[in-house]
């Protein structure tokens, strides 16, 4: 499939179902009982080595990806498990990120050592941020997706490890939220036999090092945990198995045969299609084959699968490379050549002597370490390849660039070039979707779900080193709200491209915006109209923002996502699109009086096509008039 971050590409919560179906239905069939999926932490920093695995910065979006992706998932008859719990935005850092690559393991690569390594630094976040930003996902999953299991994260969370952590365990996930299925560790998170059994981990993954017959016995011989202890934990375990129908079925027996592999392929690349993300087209998409003689398909990327390392890479059963689609699609008619790019000067000859020039550039992101840099020249790579895209670009003028990659990477070239496309990791149908976006089958249809910098100095808190990696296995976050997107407006940064943006084969207006008031705020309705404008049909992503009336206890970005649809519109066509407000969006946690509070004077209401392009303005009163 194709990874979380280009599925969160998409804005669909339709296409998060099918990707969580797919998935488990998999996972049944391989004969497992739970999914290990999905990960919902927020991407506090780009140079995370898993934010391809997350659904991007923003909390609104992850969730309503997660929450359709849970139910889904377990609509197959496996249990999902919503992680990491929480506060798991790092991998580790240092000289460790040099020597990452494809294939190697977690073990290989030492993360024990890395600066701010994940097993050991302690995210040190203040609980409104902890509450507005990274809390949320997991809330929505257990009282909207009634998720099954809740997977407690490496790290240590305000102090104690999150798997030993009674606030985050017993407090927050049961007193408050009334989650009742039961928590599961990370591999080798969990630290202390008595600690554990205490504050609420309900479970050990294999080996079961730390609750492993041994141990638990001497907790008990000790006096350090009574039996009472052990068998909440063994009721909450068997009260799940029973309540998710795990316990009313034969096991599930491995029968991979079973698998509908042409419909989950079907699948995979119509996500893939909806999550390549359109960035920069000066004329040059889409293609058109009759009007081509020759295409030349460049990089190491134009052959290989590209993927994210780490507990979540796989072999496909099968792989379409972006060589193979762009050369069905075109046709016989059309020559379409490839080369690796490892000589510049050879590739750009090839490109000369082209129509079209394709440069599929890869950025490689793994589990247990993070980026060093998010230039396509950092290692692991596959040679200069900003340099290389260059040397193309100055023999076509009519080059585009595909990246395939695990996150942002930076661009100084962008403007160079005719076309700029960001595929993600788009999984076993990659060049077939590819293919089909190319060549206009379907619209270019992916919006950013995280901002690409115009530089690695603008990200937030970047040279803060106590902010990022952290100092003493210790990580502050500092910045509070103002990650992502936030950051950028708050501090006026131009990104080279913005959360939410995305360009489409058509023309949408956006107008006719109306903000019908209720009562002090919360039921009201925003709306807009969209019409498509252009000639061809296509896919708008409309984006509601608020910027909260600030006070001093309650101090706002300028303006956070609280509404988004995916519309698909026919040439001339238009819909209105409406937006319903409940408390929560329009409240901030006062964590003087510890629960959400409504912001309570004059909000802005913006609306668009992206973070950075809000045409539509108003006003909503909250709780008194403006």
């Amino acid at each position: 499939m194709p990874s979380p971050l280009a599925l969160a590409a998409t804005w669909d919560t339709k296409l998060a179902a099918k990707h969580g179906a797919v998935i488990a239905s998999e996972v049944r069939h391989k004969g497992n009982d739970i999914v290990f999926a999905p990960t919902v932490d927020i991407a506090r920093t780009p140079l995370a080595g898993r934010v391809f695995e997350t659904f991007g910065e923003d909390p609104l979006l992850a969730t309503e990806l997660a929450v359709p992706w849970i139910k889904a998932a377990q609509r197959q008859g496996v249990i999902a498990t919503v992680k990491h719990y929480a506060g798991n935005n790092q991998e580790g850092t240092g000289p460790l990120a040099d020597q990452a690559r494809p294939g190697l393991t977690l073990q290989a690569l030492g993360i024990l050592a890395s600066e701010g390594s994940r097993m050991q630094v302690n995210a040190v976040i203040d609980e409104r941020t902890m509450r507005e930003l990274y809390l949320p996902m997991f809330e929505a999953a257990v009282k909207r997706a009634n998720v099954g299991t809740v997977m407690c994260a490496y790290n240590r969370f305000n102090g104690p490890y999150a798997c030993e952590n009674q606030v985050l365990l017993e407090e927050i996930l049961r007193d408050e939220w009334g989650f009742r299925g039961f928590t599961i560790a990370d591999y080798a998170a969990a630290h202390d036999t008595a600690a554990g059994l205490t504050a609420g981990l309900d479970f050990e993954p294999w080996p079961g090092l730390v609750y492993s017959e041994l141990l638990v016995n001497a907790a008990l011989a000790t006096g350090s945990v009574s039996m009472a202890d052990v068998e909440r934990h063994v009721r909450r375990y068997l009260r799940t198995l029973i309540a998710y129908g795990a316990l009313d079925r034969d096991p599930f027996v491995p029968d991979e045969a079973a698998i509908d592999r042409e419909r989950h392929l079907r699948r995979a690349r119509k996500i893939a299609e909806a999550g390549i993300t359109l960035l920069r087209n000066d004329g040059v998409l889409p293609l058109r084959a009759r009007e081509l003689d020759s295409i030349a398909v460049i990089g190491a990327g134009a052959r290989e699968y590209v993927t994210g390392g780490g507990s979540s890479e796989i072999d496909p059963y099968t792989f379409v490379s972006p060589f193979e689609g762009i050369k069905e699609r075109a046709g016989a008619r059309v020559d379409v050549s490839a080369d690796d790019g490892s000589d510049p000067q050879r590739a750009a000859a090839l490109a000369a002597r082209a129509d079209i020039a394709i440069v599929i550039a890869q950025s490689y992101s793994t589990e247990g370490v993070d980026r060093r840099c998010l230039s396509l020249e950092c290692p692991p790579a596959w040679g200069d390849q900003d340099a290389l895209i260059r040397a193309v670009a100055e023999a076509n003028e009519r080059t585009i660039v595909v990246v395939e990659s695990g996150g942002p990477v930076l661009m100084p070239w962008r403007r160079q070039v005719g076309a700029v496309l960001a595929a993600w990791y788009p999984g076993s149908p990659a060049g077939a979707a590819l293919a089909r976006v190319l060549f206009g089958d379907v619209d270019a249809q992916g919006r950013l779900p995280i901002t690409f910098p115009e530089r690695e100095s603008d990200l937030p808190a970047a040279g803060d080193r106590r902010a990022y990696p952290g100092v003493d296995n210790a990580a502050f976050y500092d910045e509070g709200l103002l990650i992502g997107y936030r950051h950028y407006d708050a501090n006026r940064i131009k990104p080279a491209f913005a959360f939410g943006e995305g360009r489409s084969y058509t023309r949408f207006r956006f107008s006719g915006l109306r903000i019908r008031q209720r009562g002090r705020g919360p039921g009201s309705v925003v709306s807009l109209r969209v019409a498509n404008i252009g000639r061809r049909p296509g896919i708008a992503v409309p984006q509601l923002y608020l910027g909260l009336p600030s006070r001093p206890r309650g101090a706002q970005p300028p303006k956070v996502l609280k509404g988004f649809d995916r519309v698909r519109l026919r040439p001339g066509a238009a819909k209105r699109v409406r937006f319903r407000l409940d408390r929560r969006s329009l409240s901030y946690w006062d964590a003087k009086a510890d629960r959400w509070r409504l912001a309570r004077g004059c909000a802005r209401v913006l609306a668009g096509p992206s973070s950075k392009h809000t045409p539509l303005r108003g006003r909503l009163a909250i709780g008194k008039r403006c």
